[in-house]
């Protein structure tokens, strides 16, 4: 093919995704990449010390390879095969050799020095360009600028590695999830399965060979993506089962040729190796360098304080759930870890008196959609209009809208949606990617940001829309937060705008103020349906709902302190003579925070892809630690009044103009405080989950 041709090397404004293949990855990218090498050669040369003289070039010199970079780890992620892992694995030695052949350039890295220090002596650069400056001498430094002769060399290999093991690790969850299957063919062994899951694991079955399958009938499929094995372990009466599906979920990725193991304890190795060669005494201490939080202690000090306000209502809420169970029939003397989630739907339906599947009901997917752009109306002025077709996709599912300007009808950014699990090819989880940036490019033209949202949530059953149940609902109002913040920002230099340049430990902020969104009654009602009815949220209904926010809110709590806790500990003080390997780690923070302990053959680690396919390793804290400012955040609208339409509306305009429009232009915690004219609290993330005085 002539790389004019090739939809990696010339990628229009809307990427032509249905044209994109695992063939066209090596030769666009190949090219680019020689045109980069080239370019920078000649920068280390001819730059001066200046951004016009140095930044711009230096950007528009790399951004080609990391935009088609960042389009082939999208179709890697959505699109999964072993073409597409070819293609991957094939070019990503080159493009890390790349990055850090531009990282540890000398030349460069004296330019950079010299462009800070004559700043220093008469400012020059706006705030966003010295963050942006700030951060790529870091960078540089963390790219091992400073390192020579066989300390380079040795690190170099590790990045390389740990690239390689990265993708490997992520492969082998995904195709882990992919291969198990629990197969259901006794109709006995449905009950207490809602309609829903019953429809959806038929159409599994039929996708499995079983085209008989019906959802009256069966068989029945049910599988480790959660849109399956969570309502399973939920509802489902028959104990055994439930314990066969736990059980698989805690060791998926642990054995056999799928197994995760090693790859997990020489990634933590290979971390603390590179960490060491930059001065570092910890892979922590490496990460937290480019964070908000100022150190490991600080952290750790967070982690104690929200544990030791959880920890006794936690127990009281373990004792209640066995109570409950026991009042039920339950004959065991302490409940089992499949028992858990079962039981405590059981009590929530007992106790606030409507089930999941009632709230499913009302919340169809494309009225939720509506919803959520209809309270983003609100807020922030902007409108949000379908446009399919405009641009092309990956993929039948996926959904394409443009948001406009309210107030100027501009057209402000625009995005794709990929709402729905596909366990045979996409990658679970739910995430945000930027695929542009607002950019003001030299020739005085600006580039509109675009967005993809991934989700996995249900899919849609024969005629019937999807059907959500409320933490999908959330989930999805989660990514629109990280998305909000990329397409709403006003900074016009890409390395600063949207979410690019802001510190880990607060991107985390936009997104979690979007989830308060559900617990709003006037966004409920708007983003309800019956699916027969057609009616809105019944006020009644929506009490329910309020009143179980806080359920067994203190679990939940210590649930995410206990992941930071691992993360942590394995990234600031692993390894130690008390821990034989990496799961003992893992088992002494269940011990220390969890009120029910982990199975002896648990295997957590082996599927955390947050932490070793991610980029939340020694940072998974991040999304406390963002809570309490997103929730201090959503305070300042509770105060001017959720009921008042003009308050709300002014709040929404004033975040819009900080925390969304700032990026990683200012410091978060300046933009915080320009929005909430103070420092953060942490009264209203105790309030939200009810563990305030």
């Amino acid at each position: 093919m002539n790389l004019q041709d090739n939809p990696f090397y010339l990628i229009p404004h809307y990427p032509d995704f249905s044209r994109m293949q695992p063939e066209h990855v090596e030769p666009a990218l190949r090219a680019r990449l020689a045109e980069a090498r080239q370019a920078v050669e000649a920068l280390e040369h001819t730059a001066t010390p200046t951004w016009s003289g140095f930044m711009e070039p230096l950007f528009r010199a790399c951004e080609p390879v990391s935009e088609i970079w960042a389009f082939v780890a999208h179709m890697h992620s959505v699109m999964n095969n072993p073409a597409w892992r070819e293609a991957h694995d094939r070019m990503q030695p080159e493009v890390v050799a790349f990055s850090l052949r531009v990282g540890q350039s000398a030349p460069l890295y004296r330019i950079a020095l010299a462009l800070r220090a004559a700043d220093e002596a008469a400012p020059l650069l706006t705030n966003p360009r010295r963050r942006i400056l700030k951060s790529a001498i870091r960078s540089a430094e963390h790219a091992g600028v400073g390192l020579e002769g066989a300390a380079r060399e040795r690190f170099n290999a590790i990045q390389l590695e740990l690239a390689q093991r990265g993708s490997s690790y992520g492969n082998h969850v995904l195709d882990a999830i992919k291969s198990y299957s629990l197969w259901i063919r006794d109709p006995a062994d449905i009950a207490g399965l809602p309609a829903s899951l019953l429809c959806a694991a038929a159409q599994a079955a039929r996708e499995a060979g079983e085209p008989g399958a019906t959802e009256q009938k069966g068989p029945w499929r049910i599988t480790l993506d959660v849109a399956s094995s969570i309502p399973f372990l939920k509802h489902s009466r028959n104990r055994e089962l439930r314990e066969t599906l736990f059980r698989a979920n805690a060791t998926k990725a642990s054995s056999g040729a799928l197994d995760n193991s090693a790859h997990v304890e020489k990634i933590l190795a290979l971390r603390r190796e590179m960490a060491v060669l930059l001065g570092f005494s910890s892979y922590a201490d490496l990460s937290l360098s480019s964070k908000m939080a100022p150190s490991v202690a600080a952290v750790s000090q967070l982690s104690d304080n929200l544990a030791e306000a959880a920890r006794p209502m936690a127990r009281r809420e373990r004792d209640e759930l066995l109570a409950f169970a026991k009042s039920q029939g339950f004959a065991d003397a302490e409940l089992a870890p499949w028992d858990i989630v079962f039981w405590a739907e059981r009590l929530r339906e007992t106790r606030f008196n409507y089930s999941e599947e009632e709230l499913r009901a009302y919340f169809q997917f494309p009225r939720v959609l509506e919803g959520l752009f209809g309270l983003a109306e609100r807020l922030f002025g902007i409108r949000v209009e379908a446009a399919d077709g405009k641009a092309p996709v990956w993929h039948p599912d996926v959904r394409f809208f443009e948001v406009y300007d309210g107030t100027t009808h501009h057209v402000l950014a625009s995005f794709f949606l990929d709402p729905y699990c596909r366990p045979a090819t996409k990658q679970s989880g739910a995430w945000m990617n930027p695929f542009r940036t607002r950019d003001q490019r030299p020739d005085g033209s600006l580039c509109q940001p675009i967005v993809v949202l991934v989700c996995n949530q249900t899919p849609p059953a024969q005629d019937a829309p999807s059907l959500m149940r409320f933490d999908e609902v959330t989930t999805l109002f989660h990514e629109f937060g990280h998305a909000l913040q990329h397409m709403l920002t006003t900074v016009d230099d890409p390395e600063a705008s949207g979410i690019n340049n802001i510190e880990w430990d607060a991107v985390e902020i936009a997104s979690q103020f979007m989830e308060n969104w559900c617990y709003d009654r006037t966004t409920l009602r708007d983003l309800s349906c019956h699916v027969e009815t057609r009616a809105s949220l019944p006020d009644a209904l929506v009490d329910k709902l309020l009143a179980a926010r806080t359920y067994r809110a203190a679990s939940h709590v210590l649930r995410q302190l206990f992941l930071g806790a691992t993360d942590m500990d394995l990234h600031a003080r692993y390894p130690q003579p008390r821990w034989n390997n990496p799961n003992d780690v893992a088992r002494e923070a269940a011990d220390r925070l969890l009120p029910i302990p982990l199975l002896p053959e648990d295997r957590l680690l082996c599927s955390f892809s947050h932490l070793f396919a991610g980029g939340y390793a020694a940072a998974y804290y991040s999304y406390i630690w963002s809570e309490v400012l997103s929730a201090d955040a959503f305070g300042a609208f509770e105060e001017a009044g959720l009921e008042k339409a003009e308050a709300v509306r002014n709040t929404g305009r004033r975040y819009r103009a900080t925390i969304l429009a700032q990026g990683g232009g200012m410091h978060p915690m300046d933009v915080f405080k320009e929005f909430r004219g103070r420092a953060p609290t942490v009264d209203a993330l105790l309030r939200h989950i009810g563990l305030s005085a």
